[in-house]
């Protein structure tokens, strides 16, 4: 258990030294997988949201054709 403990703070330590001589080489990256992030996260919006229109389009002729064929059975 203090052996977990000494490693991180070890780990901690040592990426606090190098994480200004790593951040500029390292932000590209980061910066490249935000977009491709917000990229795919803005096109899973669009797909869930015509899956939505899809669905609740099904949903409102399911319930047209059960009011039709009340109407049919009860007239």
């Amino acid at each position: 258990m203090a052996l977990n403990f000494i490693a991180g703070l070890a780990i901690g330590f040592g990426a606090g030294l190098l994480a200004p001589k790593i951040t500029p080489a390292v932000k590209p990256l980061a910066k490249s997988a935000i977009k491709a992030g917000l990229i795919t996260y803005d096109q899973a919006r669009v797909t869930l949201a015509e899956l939505n229109e899809n669905t609740e389009d099904a949903i409102a002729e399911v319930r047209s054709e059960m009011e039709e064929e009340r109407k049919v059975a009860g007239g």
